[in-house]
């Protein structure tokens, strides 16, 4: 009887357990099957009530945008609040970038630093695309050039350095040197523009392998006259590749109905802008409090990008190892061979050091690094303490007759002279024609006044003590014409490139000796220690300043990327929000 009664039990339970298995099938059909009727169905308008996306036409939006892709070589930095500026004793009394606290938006900077494998890359686009042989085009590759002979020492040999460190491959994933400011910029233009075509290509927008050659069939290649520009191609997309876009469109960009499709900002498909990052940015990812924080409480203050009061590691398997590639004494960059050694005795490649907690390399040693920001001895945190920035120039699209944006033709170029003599092209062919924005749109304005706001709220009264009655002159250059209110310090007058009517170039230089600075609005930040400084220098906080045409062999640079939409990658719910 126990045997049966067993056997019976069983025989139920297993059809009870079945019977939930199917429940649990048609279940989920049901649920993917009122998916699958949801998707087809146009969603509603809050505002309106009308179809978005509706094939019989009308508002189209992409409201299934999710989240902004984390472009090539960058690392994604949640935003957060931290003290900007010195944090531990000034033994050097430069007291010129006080505590303040600080606010940034989440953002995404380079792993490493730009490399020369990386730089040799944008060169040899420009060379493809501007020819040598055309004189037309012959300064935009030499201008774009690393002064390779940033190495040469009076009193030192490092000849070899000027002819290799650039294009011998034993240096390819080195940090590329002797690039100035005006460069860098320039190199992060030219980096959004190629990472957004092959984001168009990737998504069948322009046919495959447009980015070598417009028509690839004939032997064809892109050239002066049909570049792409990310911003051209949002403001003004037929006229893209020289106006080509729509013979060479993917199968998504195909005309329909006498409608072409593009790839808008409202489709969410293409990254922002890669650029320098700004000064708070920088220090900012650097310092990477994320790896020193224990139930939102911070530790303390911390002196290098990894944690600790020292430049040796002291974990137990690596206690005793440098941390970064700087100079360790008087007569010592690299310590004994064998012994105690960083690995390095110039610049080092990347990657050679571990990590900060947000995962970024040589955010100390290896090269300082350019920043976007102009240089001011204070910081102005009661102005603002949000994403704090000192730079902005607003620019306004020049638009055409037709209604839409002009983009600067190849016969259009205008190239700029340095004060060191080299030349310099402001913008490339294909990029779009931009102009200083005018009373239209700062009358009545509250949040801006004028274009160029570098020197907005100064503050630095002492500065004009020594100069105050040469302003608004310009005898013997000792001023520049602009009014007590706007120009803070006495520095000297902007150098002068010109030349005379038979092409000699002819250089001029401020001879007074009055100048009490050299602070201008010209001048650019640089972070961080290099392979030529002492540790003092490792210090995110610590800053310095080079006018923004000026290259050396420590100074590079890395890129950075606005984040779009959430701070946080991680679904996160405020705080304070009620939940069921």
């Amino acid at each position: 009887m126990n045997k049966l009664y067993i056997a019976k039990d069983m025989n139920f339970r297993m059809k009870k357990l079945s019977n939930s298995k199917l429940l649990d099938v048609l279940f989920q059909v049901l649920i993917i099957s009122l998916l699958i009727i949801s998707c087809g169905k146009n969603n509603a308008s809050r505002a309106t009530g009308w179809d978005i996306n509706s094939k019989k036409g009308g508002f189209q939006y992409n409201i299934d945008y999710e989240d902004q892709e984390t472009g090539p070589g960058l690392v994604f930095i949640e935003g957060g609040t931290f003290t900007k500026g010195q944090v531990q004793d000034d033994v050097l009394h430069d007291w010129n970038n006080t505590p303040t606290r600080q606010h940034v938006m989440s953002f995404y900077i380079d792993e490493t630093e730009v490399t020369n494998i990386m730089y040799l890359e944008y060169l040899d686009w420009l060379k493809m695309v501007f020819p040598q042989d055309n004189p037309q085009y012959k300064q935009i590759y030499e201008g774009a050039l690393p002064d390779t002979l940033v190495w040469r020492n009076q009193l030192g040999y490092v000849e070899e350095l000027t002819t290799n460190y650039l294009r011998h491959p034993a240096y390819a994933e080195y940090p590329v040197v002797g690039v100035n400011w005006l460069q860098a910029v320039q190199f992060a233009e030219w980096r959004t523009d190629r990472v957004n075509e092959f984001i168009l290509e990737r998504e069948a927008y322009i046919e495959k392998d447009v980015r070598y050659g417009i028509n690839q069939v004939e032997g064809g290649q892109v050239d002066a006259n049909s570049t792409f520009n990310t911003r051209a191609y949002q403001k003004n997309p037929s006229a893209t590749y020289g106006g080509k876009i729509d013979s060479i469109a993917g199968k998504k960009g195909k005309i329909k109905d006498t409608i072409s499709v593009y790839a808008g900002i409202d489709k969410g498909l293409l990254l922002p802008s890669y650029r320098l990052p700004t000064e708070t940015e920088w220090e900012y990812a650097a310092l990477a409090l994320v790896g020193d924080r224990a139930y939102n409480a911070y530790r303390g203050k911390k002196k290098y990008p990894w944690s600790g009061e020292y430049t040796r590691s002291s974990d137990r398997r690596t206690e005793g190892d440098q941390l970064a590639n700087f100079k360790l004494g008087e007569g010592d960059y690299g310590g004994i061979a064998g012994w105690s050694d960083d690995g390095a005795d110039i610049t080092i490649q990347v990657k050679a050091y571990p990590p900060n907690d947000f995962g970024v390399y040589d955010m100390a040693g290896n090269v300082a690094e350019w920043v976007s920001d102009v240089y001011r001895p204070i910081v102005d945190d009661e102005a603002n303490d949000f994403n704090y920035y000192r730079g902005n120039v607003y620019l306004k699209e020049i638009i055409g007759q037709d209604g839409k944006a002009e983009i600067i033709q190849p016969d259009q170029l205008v190239y700029d002279t340095l004060p060191n003599g080299k030349v310099l092209l402001k913008r490339i062919p294909g990029q779009l024609k931009q102009v200083p924005i005018d009373e239209e749109e700062t009358f009545l304005r509250q949040n801006f006044t004028e274009s160029d706001n570098r020197n907005f709220r100064d503050g630095d009264i002492e500065s004009t003590r020594q100069f105050a009655g040469q302003l608004g002159s310009d005898d013997d250059g000792a001023g520049d014409g602009r009014p007590e209110s706007t120009k803070m310090y006495d520095a000297p007058t902007h150098p002068k490139v010109s030349k005379d009517q038979d092409g000699n170039i002819i250089r001029s230089k401020d001879k007074s000796i009055k100048r009490t600075s050299l602070i201008t609005d010209e001048v650019r930040v640089y972070k961080g220690g290099s392979w030529k400084d002492r540790a003092y220098w490792l210090d995110p906080a610590q800053r310095r300043y080079l006018p923004q045409y000026i290259a050396t062999d420590y100074i590079g640079f890395r890129c950075a990327m606005t984040r779009l939409g959430s701070k946080s990658k991680k679904k996160k719910s405020a705080r304070h929000k009620r939940r069921g």
